[in-house]
C-alpha cells in the first residue's frame, strides 16, 4: 500500500515541544516502515491553523488525490487533529477523499471502519475542535491583558521604532521604544504633509535622497500612507480596532477596542497627526460605485511605459491646470526607479484618434 504523511503545526512554541515536524514525521515513517507500506510523499504545514483548509501543503494533498491515476491510497497523520480541528472540514474533506479511494489513519488514536469507531473518531475529533476554540479564546484574552497593561502583542514594529524587552515577573515582555536611525525620518514625513506636500511628492522627495524603509527598500505611497494614518507615534497604543472579514479589514465595535494614550515615546504631537489626518480627508477622493466612474483621460488602461513596462497613470499638475500621463513608476516611487517624462494629455490622445 502506497501512503503520504502530512505533519502540521500551528505556531513555532508548538513545534518546540514533541508535536515538531521532526517528531511527525519520525513516528510517522516508522509507522509505515513496520507496516511494511511504501511513502510516496510527504506534505507539511508550518505555522498553519487547522481550524482552515486554507493550508497549502493540505490543499495540494488534496488535490493529488483527486487525480485520475491514484497516486496513494491512504494518508498517515500523527493525531487526527493534524488533519483538521473544524469538524465540518473534517467530515467534507474525509468524504471527498472517501470517493476518491483514499482513507485518513491517526497512528496514535486506533479507531476502525466500524460503526464503533466512527462515533469514537467522532468524539475525538468534537473534542478537538472544543479544545482549539477554547484555546482561540484563551489567547485572545491572554493578548487583551497585554494590550490592557501596555505592551506590544506582537507583528510588525512599526516603521520608527523598536523593541525593547522587558521582565515582568518570569516573563518577557515588549515596549516601544524610538529608533534613532528612522525616527527622523518619521517626524519629516508627518511636517512635509502638514506643509501641504502629497504622498507622492513625499515619496519622490525620499526616494530621490535615497533612503530607504527599515526594510531597506523604497518608498513607495502605501508606506506613507500607512505612517500618516497610524496613531502609534503619537505614543498611543490601540490594539483590537479592525478584524478581518473575507480578507478585508473591518472595524470593530469601539468597546472591544484598547487605546492607551502616552503608553510609549511619541515621534509626533496630537496637533500634527490630527493636522495630517484633516489633510488626508481633505485629499480623500470622493467613494463612488465602480459603475458610476468615468475617466477623464481617453486612453486610460491602454498605455505602458516604455522605459519599465509598467501602466501610465492620468496625472494633473500646477493645481490641475495641467494634465498629462505618467508612468506608474514613476509616480509611485519616484524616477529614481523610471525617469521616463510626462507626456501631455491632449497631444498624445489627439495623437492617439489621429492614428484610429
Amino acid at each position: 500500500m502506497r501512503v503520504v504523511l502530512y505533519a502540521r503545526v500551528s505556531s513555532e512554541k508548538q513545534a518546540e515541544k514533541d508535536l515538531s515536524i521532526a517528531a511527525q514525521l519520525k513516528a510517522l515513517r516508522k509507522y509505515a516502515v513496520e507496516h511494511g507500506w511504501e511513502v510516496y510523499k510527504e506534505f507539511v504545514d508550518e505555522a498553519e491553523s487547522a481550524r482552515s483548509a486554507n493550508r497549502p501543503a493540505f490543499k495540494e494533498m488534496v488535490a493529488l488525490a483527486k487525480q485520475k491515476h491514484k497516486f496513494f491510497d491512504t494518508i498517515l497523520v500523527w493525531k487526527l487533529s493534524r488533519f483538521a480541528r473544524n469538524r465540518e472540514d473534517s467530515i467534507i474533506y474525509k468524504s471527498l477523499l472517501r470517493k476518491c479511494g483514499v482513507s485518513v489513519i491517526s497512528i496514535n488514536e486506533q479507531v476502525d471502519e466500524t460503526p464503533a469507531g466512527k462515533l469514537l473518531e467522532g468524539m475525538i475529533e468534537v473534542i478537538d475542535e472544543f479544545y482549539s476554540i477554547n484555546l482561540a479564546q484563551d489567547t485572545i484574552r491572554g493578548m487583551k491583558e497585554n494590550a490592557g497593561r501596555g505592551y506590544h502583542n506582537g507583528g510588525t514594529i512599526p516603521i520608527g521604532y523598536k523593541a525593547k524587552k522587558i521582565m515582568d515577573g518570569p516573563n518577557e515582555k515588549t515596549r516601544l521604544e524610538p529608533d534613532e536611525a528612522f525616527a527622523p525620518i518619521i517626524r519629516r514625513i508627518f511636517q512635509m504633509c502638514v506643509s501641504g506636500m502629497g504622498a507622492k511628492e513625499i515619496v519622490m522627495t525620499l526616494n530621490g535622497e535615497d533612503l530607504r524603509t527599515s526594510k531597506g527598500k523604497r518608498w513607495n505611497k502605501n508606506n506613507v500612507y500607512y505612517i500618516l494614518k497610524n496613531e502609534v507615534y503619537t505614543g498611543t497604543l490601540v490594539w483590537n480596532h479592525q478584524s478581518k472579514s473575507q480578507g478585508r479589514p473591518r472595524a470593530k465595535d469601539p468597546r472591544e477596542v484598547i487605546r492607551i494614550e502616552n503608553n510609549h515615546p511619541a515621534l509626533i504631537d496630537r496637533e500634527t497627526f490630527e493636522k495630517a489626518q484633516t489633510l488626508l480627508r481633505a485629499r480623500s477622493p470622493e467613494i463612488i460605485h465602480p459603475r458610476a466612474v468615468h475617466s477623464d483621460y481617453l486612453l486610460s488602461g491602454l498605455l505602458y511605459c516604455g522605459k519599465c513596462g509598467s501602466r501610465m497613470l492620468g496625472c494633473a499638475a500646477k493645481s490641475s491646470r495641467f494634465f498629462y500621463y505618467a508612468c506608474q513608476n514613476y509616480c509611485k516611487r519616484g524616477k529614481g526607479v523610471c525617469d521616463a517624462r510626462l507626456i501631455n494629455k491632449d497631444r498624445l490622445e489627439a495623437f492617439g484618434i489621429e492614428r484610429v
